[in-house]
Formats: structure tokens, C-alpha cells, sequence
């Protein structure tokens, strides 16, 4: 047990703390599109030399250096503009520098385990959670080639951090590349200049609470008008008063439009983007706000009803009801998806195979219980450079997709998610649950084991079934069970009650349904004398 790690306490995820919410902007003129373009691809540019600004200046940069980029914005749009392309140039740039940290680790951690691994002989056999050496001299040769080119990347990487450098591309670095590989990606050259040209634009604004509708620069009114406050170079355009240019859509929030309504009607702040999806010909509004925080349930609260424990799988969800006793209730449940196709069918794979989970744990008022997982050490070359297909499930697996729907649509239905340790979880589940669990019509896989333990971790039982007693003092003629109820669960001690039907085992003097009559005289070898080792049909506790 020494070489275990120390497993984390649960807790209870908190919710989300914003909104999005998109819908499209339909019959659209010519004329509007034509607009759109010029104002996105006008904010794009200043977005771009802004961008450079910010790179440029480093770690030395500071709030007059900000101001003074927004001065420099705002006599080409307005000050609006220029404050939403600064932040986001902000946010954009400390995006890239929790990147460039975390590339540093995974690099570190890749050279450390190269050295490791090249430290040990040729074939040596690795420990559960160390592999061991390389399995051939070629490898190990190729290894070692590669270590110091992981040592150069870290020593480079490690002199940008420490100058403040960071590298951004706007329109995505995947894009940037595919103009390389236009055969490859099925694309004309004309094709790819559209999508590179919509993903450089910028069309997005903040909102401020107490101005009109909650945004000046994009408006959208109750009645679903859409206008844009267009920059200054481009004010000529404009169809209606103080430079404003309104579309001929009308926009409708189907999801959450209520919400929306309400916040807009009381000029709360909202947030508004607008983005071309090139491939379907097509446009889109997304609106945002921030929501005050969840109020998270007491743990105790949380495990009050039992839970629902699920255990996230490439393909499926499988998940398994516990009461309160840790002891799981009926069958099995999975629930499957596919993540085949483009991302939007993924997507929407996932979100099916989620409403289906919320949708039983809400109509038996359950939590549910997941693993609080993080591939990204396990996921790596150089811890399982042979073992290809291992790599290629665990990178298939959308955790963390699948825990931020889980956790926005949670909170719609006000279901609580409580997050565990997943160390172990599918090796003790297996070990202590999977046989005991297996009968003539129902046959457990390794993931509804798992599923058992981390629904008992969750709830702070052991995931260790617990160990029948001796045979000398087991009752029932040594037929007694493992399962057992907690020393102080009300009526333990009394008499049992009597079943219809065919019995299991045969009944022995004493112990029939007289046997709580008799208990009371504390007879000479009676079942009272082994009080610890009673038990019952009540709830039970493993």
C-alpha cells in the first residue's frame, strides 16, 4: 500500500457562471452582408496591429500602455470598439501565455521521462505506474535522438517565457497551416482565402449595464432588431440616426429567449458576436452574459438520496443508481454516442447521450457522480510511445466537453454534480465489485464496476466491499452475508421479517420467527452474543 497515492476528498462541481446562447440571422440582403464584411474585416485589421502592439511590448506592458493602444484604436472606430478589440487582444495574449506554461510542463515532463526511460536496460520491465526501458537499442537510439530535441524546444520555449514573448495566429494556426495542404484538406485556394478572411474578422462587443438593451455598439432590440454603430471610416454607410447601420433581420432566441428578453428590457449588460460560417453560407448572432454564481449544496445534502455514478468512456456512459448505503439499485444503465462525423455531430452526440443521464437522475431525484478527470500526463508519446491505440483512445475521449455539458445542463435542472478522485476507480471496482455483481441475467462490464466505486467514493464509503466474518461466528448456518448494516441503523436487531414463498436455506431451533422472543432471555450460545455480526433487511450498508 505504500506505493498508493493519496487519494482526494470529493466535492461538489459549481456551476457554471455564464450564458451563450446563438441563433441565426436570417434573410439578410446583399446590401447587409456586403456591410458586415467591410465593418469585420475593418475591426480585423485593427485587431491584428493591436495584437502585435501587445506582443511587442512584453511583460513591460502596463495601464498607460493600454490606454494609450486604445487611444490609437479609437480615432479609426470608436472608444466602444476600441475597448472590446483591446480586451480581447488582452485576453488573447494571456490565453497564449497559460499555453506557453503549459507546453513548458508537458515538455518538461517528456524530457524527464525520456531520461528516465533511457537510465534503464534494454527490455527492463516497468512498475504499474513507471514504464520501463525501451524495447529494442533502435528504439532506444531514436530516443535519444528525440531528447535533445525536446531539450532544444524547452530551452527555447524557456527564453520566450522568460523575454515575455508568446506567438498568436489570428484565424487559427490549424487554418494557417491547411493553405499548405490544400489537396490534403479538399479545398481551392478561393475557398480557403473565405475562411481564413471570416475567421480574421472581428464583429463582437461588450455589453454595459444601463445603456440601452445593454449594448451600444450591437444593439438587438426586443422586437429582434439587429444594428451595428459603425466605425468611423465607415460611417457613410449608415441607414439610420448616430451612424447606425440596421439590418434587415430579424433576429429570435428560441433557447433561453425569455432570459434574454429580461435582461435586455431592464438595459442589463449583454455581450454580442457575429461570425460567417462559410460553409453552409450562413450567419450568426451569439449573445452572452455572466450569471451569479450557483450556490453549491452541502456535500451531506448532496449524498442524501443516493446518486447516480457515472464512469465517461470513448464511446458510452455507464452508470449505475447507489442508495444512500453505497449499495447499488437495479441494472446498469449505458448510455452510447458516437464521435464520428464533423464537430457539430459530436457535439450533438454528446448532448443526447447527457439529456438521457440528467433526464433519469432527475426523475429519481439524484446526484450524480462523476470522475474528475485529466489525461493530459497519460495521453503523452513518451510515457506510451508504443502503445498507439491506448493514445489514440485516451485522446478520443471529449472529458472535458463532456464536463462542461454536463455541467451547464445540470444546472438548468437543478441537478447536483459531485466530482471524485479517479484513482483506482476502475481496478478496485473490478476487483471488489464486478463478480459479486454478475448473475444469470445480468452481466456487469469492468465500466459499471467503476461506475459502483467512484458512486461510493462519492458518498465516502470505501470502495472495498466489506469482509464477511469468521465461519465460526457466521449465522444462518455459515450462510451469511457480506453485506451487513451499519451498527447504529435503527431495528438491526430485530426480528426479521417473514418472506411468501419458497426459502433459501433451511431454518434452524431458534431462530424462526420466535427468535426475537427468545433473544430477550440472553440465552447460553444465542445469536446475541455475536451482536456484531447481525443483520437485517434494512438498508444496508457496505
Amino acid at each position: 500500500m505504500g506505493g498508493l497515492r493519496k487519494v482526494a476528498a470529493a466535492f461538489v462541481v459549481p456551476g457554471p457562471s455564464g450564458v451563450a446562447i446563438r441563433t441565426r440571422l436570417r434573410h439578410l440582403a446583399d446590401e447587409d452582408e456586403t456591410v458586415l464584411r467591410l465593418v469585420g474585416g475593418h475591426l480585423g485589421a485593427l485587431a491584428g496591429r493591436d495584437l502585435r502592439t501587445r506582443c511587442a511590448a512584453g511583460l513591460e506592458h502596463d495601464t498607460y500602455a493600454w490606454a494609450a493602444r486604445k487611444r490609437v484604436l479609437t480615432t479609426e472606430s470608436s472608444s466602444r470598439w476600441a475597448g472590446s478589440v483591446t480586451k480581447t487582444t488582452h485576453d488573447q495574449w494571456a490565453l497564449a501565455r497559460r499555453s506557453q506554461a503549459a507546453h513548458i510542463q508537458r515538455l518538461e515532463a517528456g524530457v524527464h521521462m525520456i531520461r528516465q526511460r533511457l537510465s534503464l536496460r534494454v527490455g527492463e520491465p516497468g512498475t504499474g505506474r513507471t514504464p520501463g526501458g525501451y524495447r529494442s537499442r533502435r528504439e532506444w537510439h531514436a530516443k535519444s535522438r528525440r531528447l535533445r530535441v525536446l531539450e532544444d524546444r524547452l530551452e527555447r520555449e524557456r527564453a520566450d517565457r522568460q523575454a515575455g514573448r508568446v506567438h498568436v495566429a489570428r484565424g487559427s494556426k490549424k487554418l494557417l497551416n491547411t493553405r499548405h495542404h490544400l489537396e490534403e484538406a479538399g479545398l481551392s485556394e478561393d475557398m480557403w482565402r473565405r475562411r481564413w478572411e471570416a475567421s480574421r474578422r472581428f464583429l463582437q462587443a461588450d455589453g454595459e449595464s444601463g445603456k440601452r438593451y445593454g449594448n451600444e455598439t450591437i444593439r438587438v432590440t426586443t422586437d429582434g432588431e439587429v444594428s451595428i454603430k459603425l466605425p468611423a471610416p465607415l460611417a457613410h454607410l449608415a441607414n439610420a440616426p448616430h451612424g447606425r447601420y440596421v439590418l434587415m433581420s430579424q433576429v429570435v432566441f428560441h433557447h433561453r429567449g425569455q432570459e434574454w428578453a429580461d435582461r435586455i428590457t431592464v438595459n442589463r449588460a449583454v455581450a454580442y458576436s457575429i461570425h460567417e460560417d462559410v460553409e453552409r453560407g450562413r450567419w450568426y448572432l451569439t449573445a452572452s452574459w455572466q450569471i451569479p454564481p450557483v450556490r453549491t449544496v452541502p456535500m451531506a445534502q448532496a449524498r442524501a438520496g443516493g446518486l447516480t455514478a457515472v464512469d465517461m468512456n470513448a464511446d458510452h456512459l455507464a452508470a449505475w443508481r447507489l442508495d444512500v448505503h453505497g449499495n447499488p439499485i437495479g441494472d446498469p444503465r449505458r448510455f452510447d454516442f458516437e464521435l464520428t462525423g464533423t464537430n457539430q455531430d459530436r457535439d450533438a452526440q454528446i448532448r443526447h447521450a447527457l439529456i438521457r443521464l440528467l433526464h433519469f437522475a432527475e426523475r429519481h431525484g439524484l446526484t450524480i457522480a462523476i470522475e474528475d478527470l485529466d489525461f493530459q500526463q497519460e495521453k503523452t508519446r513518451e510515457k506510451n510511445g508504443g502503445r498507439k491505440r491506448f493514445r489514440k483512445l485516451i485522446s478520443s475521449m471529449p472529458v472535458a466537453r463532456l464536463r462542461a455539458r454536463l455541467l451547464a445542463m445540470a444546472a438548468e435542472l437543478g441537478i447536483t454534480v459531485v466530482a471524485v478522485d479517479p484513482a483506482y476507480t476502475s481496478k478496485w471496482g473490478a476487483k471488489h465489485w464486478q463478480q459479486p455483481l454478475t448473475s444469470k441475467n445480468r452481466k456487469p462490464t469492468r465500466h459499471d464496476a467503476a461506475a459502483v466505486a467512484i458512486g461510493r467514493r462519492a458518498l465516502g464509503h470505501p470502495i472495498r466491499r466489506r469482509t464477511a466474518p469468521p465461519r465460526t461466528h457466521q449465522s444462518d448456518g455459515c450462510g451469511h452475508r457480506t453485506v451487513q448494516a451499519r451498527p447504529g441503523t435503527p431495528g438491526r436487531e430485530e426480528t426479521r421479517p417473514r418472506i411468501p414463498g419458497p426459502r433459501t436455506r433451511s431454518v434452524r431451533a431458534g431462530h424462526g420467527e420466535k427468535a426475537g422472543a427468545q433473544r430477550a432471555q440472553h440465552r447460553s450460545g444465542h445469536t446475541a452474543e455475536h451482536a456484531s455480526w447481525q443483520q437485517d433487511s434494512l438498508p444496508l450498508s457496505l
